[in-house]
């Protein structure tokens, strides 16, 4: 059978996502053990979070202080009572053979978050969110399997969407969303490559109208966006390649719940196990631990201390700046760039340009090494960049060139690089220029008729030559007054 888009135009899908994020608390949740990435392994291990008999856990007051400020980020209703559970499960990363959760009563119910997909607003509701502690770390060798238990016990929140999600591309802008909260309150490091936030999700699909949800898969650990929109793309087609081509069975038996893993090598979801039902996790209270009772003057005092949040900055810099969605967006995700785009600010006062220069050109020149801007060169240099070329003291061509030089050389001001290189020093020289200039008029007449007859593109075209022409040296203001002037 041959599936072409129209087949799967025909079908909804619906996702929920499970964010699980690491808390950047000092300690782990229920004991003094270090919480602290890359140490050698086994060594930020206590009695409790390798499960000792008679250890007792003490839950620790930051990571509730971390998972309550969340909560009142997304306008959710901080519970004043909640509870822990034990979720029972065998496996060599789980020192105890148990988890400690909050199944029934959790600290964080409901709430919201607003996102921009393909340039609308779309506000996705969060079902809830809980406390938990980490499992360990398996290491797999050629010969043999380690456990790493610097990890277990470690605090995370495990934020739950409602199955509110109906495209990769909406699961993404969530879940970026989601991380630029959680960094905007240093709730999380959110590191992705140590772990600090992995991705579970929900998947089941529908025909267009149907308004019963059918049976769903769960994707389990993944650990960056693009895995995950390539995952929830291809297990969506992969459902409804399993419904078209069996019409006539009942769609409870075609697909049932089961839980898959992303391969990014053969670009498929791959069968872990089949679901489990909560009851095999065989949940009961904690008798270890008391009620967690919050007073309403500690919710409010932590409400009152919130930062702006990303959409509200966003909102401001399109307000504000003039910027476009797309750019707000991608310096908002990112607090560390939104402060560098801020801190640019400082030393120079066009901020659309100078957006345009973080987001592209320098954006793009780091994507390629790997390695943060806003850790690399200082934000004023960036700055001082834009504000050279606004100034006439670099042309736009040029300025990319020293851009090149800013990356090999990181600390050293962009003024100084152009200095240092009589190449990027800019033409000003008027008679020069106007020696090019008729030489190009001159050279292209057509374009020359164009402009007369009213035709604006071919003033830019010669503008074009006559920077080629200079090397790109040319100051832009002195090519057009003389290019109009001699075009009346």
């Amino acid at each position: 059978m041959i599936f072409d888009e129209a087949t799967y135009e025909n079908w909804e899908t619906v996702i929920g996502l499970e964010i699980h994020c690491e808390l950047n608390t000092k300690s782990k949740l229920f004991s003094s053990a270090l919480n602290r990435f890359g140490d050698e392994p086994n060594t930020n291990i206590s009695d409790v979070c390798t499960g000792q008999p008679g250890t007792l856990p003490v839950l620790n007051k930051e990571a509730v202080r971390k998972a309550v400020l969340f909560g009142c980020a997304v306008n959710a209703t901080i519970a004043r009572y909640s509870r822990f559970d034990r979720k029972s499960y065998f496996y060599p990363d789980s020192p105890r053979n148990f988890q400690i959760t909050q199944f029934d009563m959790p600290i964080v119910m409901g709430g919201s978050v607003t996102a921009d997909v393909a340039g609308e607003p779309k506000t996705f509701e969060i079902d809830r969110a809980h406390l938990e502690d980490d499992a360990g770390m398996l290491k797999h060798f050629s010969l043999f399997a380690g456990v790493d238990y610097n990890r277990a016990g470690v605090p995370l929140i495990e934020i739950v969407s409602t199955p509110c999600i109906h495209s990769p591309k909406e699961a993404i802008a969530y879940a970026q969303a989601i991380k630029a909260i959680l960094q905007y309150l240093n709730v999380s490091d959110c590191n992705m490559e140590h772990g600090h936030l992995r991705f579970d999700a929900n998947i089941s699909v529908r025909p267009k109208g149907e308004k019963e949800l059918r049976e769903k898969i769960e994707i389990k650990n993944m650990n960056s966006f693009t895995f995950m929109g390539l995952a929830l793309e291809a297990e969506t087609k992969r459902q409804i390649r399993e419904y078209v081509t069996r019409p006539d069975e009942d769609p409870a038996m075609i697909i049932t719940p089961a839980t898959y893993r992303w391969d990014a090598d053969k670009k498929e979801t791959v069968l872990m196990r089949r679901k489990e039902a909560a009851a095999d996790y065989r949940y009961f209270l904690e008798p270890d631990l008391p009620p967690l009772v919050l007073e309403e003057e500690y919710i409010d005092t932590l409400r009152k201390s919130l930062p702006e949040l990303p959409y509200e900055r966003e909102k401001r810099y399109i307000a504000d700046f003039g910027l476009h969605t797309e750019t707000a967006v991608v310096l908002i995700n990112e607090k560390a760039l939104g402060d560098y785009f801020e801190e640019a600010l400082k030393v120079c006062s066009n901020a659309k340009s100078l957006s345009n220069w973080i987001v592209v050109e320098f954006g793009g020149r780091f994507k390629e090494n790997g390695q943060p801007l806003w850790s690399t060169i200082p934000a004023k240099h960036v700055g001082k960049l834009v504000k050279m070329i606004d100034q006439g003291t670099v042309t736009g061509k040029i300025a990319k060139s020293v851009a090149d030089l800013m990356i090999l050389h990181p600390e050293k001001d962009p003024e100084v690089i152009v200095q240092e290189n009589p190449e990027f020093q800019p033409l000003h020289d008027v008679v020069e220029i106007e020696r090019v200039v008729d030489s190009v008029i001159a050279e292209n007449p057509n374009s020359v008729k164009d402009y007369l007859a009213g035709r604006t593109k071919a003033l830019a075209f010669l503008v074009g030559k006559i920077m080629k022409a200079t090397k790109g040296k040319a100051s832009p203001v002195i090519v057009n007054r003389l290019l109009k002037e001699k075009l009346k």
